[in-house]
């Protein structure tokens, strides 16, 4: 390999364009030079690139080193790829730990940052992602593998406003890089949406369509399909969700990424169950969950769950349905709260629908505590409709009607119907 194609490789590790990695004394014109064979660079042009991306210049210039860590680094980075998560946490750990170069130290945190969210801890990924910003001095638009995970750690937490300002703050400085501006507006979108902000969701998503429209990556046009189908999920459009659906899935069979194959699968399952073609949604995730299973975090195993017991449910096969909510609602804990009150809703709905009005009410009581400290969502009006249900067949008007009241705040609130 040569040193233009060694530069290259670790530029688009870190997630840098051309004109980012540039310096004043190395622009972004002869970086380019540089990957394409055109230009031998000097050894102090390859300290300096070295230095931003975290390896040594003599790696850059002839791949091999010397230096212990930078070998550790590469071995780490390779488990990491090879989802030898264990080897990646134990070697990242030691780099964290030895290492006296503050921006290998930064990186290791950054690496361990997306371990741990990947296993399933988003409060740890967020503090081991501000150690790693903080080691390094630098701002989360010059880290953005980076920012995305910080945005997604913040999710999951169900801390909303720091996702929603970091893929803001990202989606700006990096609007002159098209593929950036693309990747962080469809976050963005997904985040504003989790927070029920669906129209304001629908215009980032709009913008990036527009500056994506001839844009080959075929990753980048999927996330702008996936992007557009899953607010018009979430604000109760699942009809017109499909087609974006099925184009994200259509864009994704081309590049052979199972993974990602199997995820939209699972969306496509969700709408159809939706659609009332639970049977099709069984048949769907059927085909997912294989190309799933293998790289899921417990959190994807858990929505994967849920989905099949909503089309289980859907086909009368509520005790099966039951037992999955419940293995649900035990394997989230605190750190989902959104998806735990979706699981306790499909238990209550479970409940009503054999009867056991008792065991039904309860779980719809939990379901509403969480999804109330959530932004407006479909599913907390469809816990409060179940619940005033139960209250007004048990003989509580009064309390029906205080229920129905509040779904039809939540709705006000998010601006449109939620179904």
């Amino acid at each position: 390999m040569l040193v233009g194609q060694r530069l290259r490789e670790m530029r688009e590790r870190a997630g840098l364009s051309q004109r980012q990695l540039a310096t004043q004394s190395c622009s972004a014109a002869y970086i380019s030079r540089v990957e394409s064979g055109n230009r031998i660079p000097s050894m102090a042009v390859l300290q300096e690139l070295g230095a931003r991306l975290g390896v040594s210049a003599q790696w850059l210039a002839t791949g091999t080193s010397g230096d212990t860590e930078q070998s550790e680094l590469r071995d780490a980075e390779i488990a990491l790829r090879l989802d030898d998560t264990a080897e990646a946490t134990r070697l990242f750990s030691r780099i964290r730990d030895e290492t006296q170069d503050a921006r290998l130290r930064s990186h290791a945190l950054g690496a361990l940052a997306e371990l741990a969210l990947r296993a399933g801890q988003p409060r740890q990924a967020v503090e081991l992602a501000e150690d790693a910003l903080q080691a390094s001095t630098q701002e989360p638009h010059e880290r953005p593998e980076l920012a995305q995970t910080m945005a997604r750690a913040h999710a999951a937490l169900g801390q909303l406003p720091p996702a929603i300002a970091i893929l803001t703050l990202c989606r700006e400085r990096l609007q002159d890089d098209v593929l950036q501006y693309v990747r962080f507006s469809t976050l963005l979108g997904a985040a504003l949406t989790d927070a029920g902000n669906f129209a304001e969701a629908e215009s980032v998503i709009a913008g990036a369509l527009a500056r994506g429209r001839d844009i080959a990556d075929p990753y980048a046009r999927a996330r702008l399909y996936w992007s557009q189908s899953r607010v018009m999920v979430e604000s109760g459009r699942s009809e017109d969700a499909e087609e974006y659906a099925q184009k994200t899935l259509d864009t994704l069979r081309a590049t052979e990424d199972e993974y990602a194959v199997g995820l939209i699968l699972q969306t496509l399952a969700h709408i159809s169950t939706d659609l009332g073609r639970a049977a099709e949604a069984l048949e769907l995730l059927s085909e997912a969950w294989p190309k799933i299973a293998a790289a899921a975090s417990p959190l994807e195993v858990a929505q994967f769950r849920i989905e099949e017991a909503r089309a289980l449910a859907a086909v009368g096969e509520d005790v099966q349905a039951a037992q999955l909510a419940m293995q649900v609602t035990t394997d989230l804990g605190e750190a989902h709260p959104t998806d735990a009150g979706r699981a306790y809703l499909l238990l209550g709905e479970t409940f009503v629908k054999v009867g056991d009005e008792e065991r039904a009410r309860e779980v719809l009581e939990l379901a509403v505590e969480l999804l109330e400290d959530r932004p407006p969502s479909r599913y907390l009006v469809k816990a409060y409709r179940q619940l005033a249900g139960l209250y007004r067949d048990g003989g509580e008007p009064d309390k029906a009607l205080e229920l129905l009241e509040r779904a039809i705040g939540v709705q006000d609130t998010a601006g449109r119907p939620l179904a």
